[in-house]
């Protein structure tokens, strides 16, 4: 008879990072992953997809063929219900599967906070579909040059500085770029000299920045804003929303896991309190006992490996192992060609840090295999660059 399968539920970082980590191991048990895409994203990268600087096949590679040969199964389906004591899931489509163990990585998506029109006239910033369709508004904006074109970030943590970077260059002054924040500072969880160098580049690119600013209202056309003067309308051709982040995980059963802040509400070896045979990897796992993650990449990468042996341990009966952080540094794209970072005592800004920070991203691409294709697809770029 073969075992049940380790199922791993949402294949972002934490989900594809753990199945591969666990693939490597020897001995390992059947895998699956559950994901309803077709293509991995590489998040930190999207950036450079809006601006051209990369193409989507070397961000967004398919999971076919990722785990082609890596001895893990992927069932395009999305997961309505997990049994913790049946050990069984529920997926959309109808299937019930079995399991020993089971991770959920399930992510985060964009929170509208309950704002009225967030959903319905603003973009995201997640998915290829919002690439797509931002690349679309910043063509027409370019294309049609008007007097008072504005595009509104609201959100002035990492991702909203990074992106209105990005716009600022791409729409080479065919619109303005307002950046929308609600508390008193950018980047208020950044490395201090991030900060600094971010604070630098809206000055350059002429981005406004507008803090103790709330967003009342999203309409098709403007934004309802409260801020230091009292309420304002302030007219927009394009919203981008990047204020949040909000956490569903597919409903356990019989007894619901207990939440933090929407997230699952773990024990420092990253099982689900109250349910052995579950794990939590990546944003939907709020630890305890540990000092607060950053809702990042960089954990999901340490997470992996640490759940991987754990997974091997909780199947052989063996005692877990805490996770345990290690602060790597930061790294911050700052328009096209430029970044910031800082780690280790080291800081540096400029073309320097932004082709420190692809290589960087390079080396934690999924499979080797698709790490050599980027890597032969940047020196071809490079090489032709060079030849013109």
């Amino acid at each position: 008879m073969t075992a049940a399968p380790v199922v791993i539920v949402g294949g972002g970082f934490g989900g594809l990072y753990t199945a591969l980590a666990l693939a490597a191991r020897k001995g390992h048990p059947p895998i699956l992953l559950i994901e309803p895409n077709e293509r991995f994203l590489f998040l930190p990268l999207l950036y450079e997809l809006l601006s051209g600087e990369l193409r989507s096949w070397e961000i967004a590679p398919r999971y076919d063929a990722l785990l082609a040969g890596k001895g893990v199964a992927w069932l395009q389906d999305r997961v309505s219900l997990i049994n913790s004591n049946t050990k069984t899931v529920e997926t959309q489509s109808g299937r019930q599967l079995n399991f020993s163990r089971l991770v959920i990585a399930t992510g985060a998506a964009t929170n509208s906070f309950g704002i009225p029109g967030v959903e319905e006239h603003s973009l995201g910033f997640r998915t290829l579909a919002d690439v797509e369709k931002l690349q679309q508004l910043v063509e027409q904006l370019r294309q049609h040059r008007r007097p008072l074109q504005r595009i509104a970030v609201v959100g002035a943590g990492a991702s909203g500085v990074e992106l209105a970077c990005k716009l600022a260059d791409s729409l080479e002054g065919a619109a303005v770029v307002e950046l929308i924040e609600r508390g008193s500072n950018l980047l208020p969880a950044a490395k201090a000299f991030n900060r600094e160098q971010a604070k630098l580049a809206l000055q350059r690119k002429d981005i406004r920045l507008r803090c103790h600013t709330e967003v009342v209202a999203v309409g098709g056309d403007h934004l309802e804003l409260h801020g230091p003067q009292g309420p304002e309308r302030l007219a927009t051709n394009g919203v981008i929303w990047t204020a949040g982040l909000r956490f569903e995980a597919p409903p356990i059963e019989p007894n619901p896991a207990a939440k933090a802040n929407g997230r699952l509400a773990c024990q420092a070896d990253l099982q689900v309190f109250g349910h052995p045979p579950l794990f939590a990897i990546g944003d939907i796992a709020q630890l305890d006992g540990v000092d607060p993650v950053p809702t990042t990449a960089q954990v999901a990468f340490q997470q992996a490996d640490c759940l991987a042996a754990n997974l091997l341990r909780s199947l052989a009966n063996e005692p877990l192992e805490p996770f345990h952080f290690k602060d790597l540094g930061e790294m911050m794209s700052l328009g096209k060609g430029e970044a910031a970072l800082t780690g280790g005592g080291f800081t540096l800004a400029g073309p320097a840090a932004f082709q420190i920070r692809r290589l960087a991203y390079l080396s934690r691409m999924p499979g080797k295999t698709h790490q050599a294709k980027v890597a032969a697809g940047w020196l071809g770029s490079a090489a032709l660059k060079w030849s013109s």
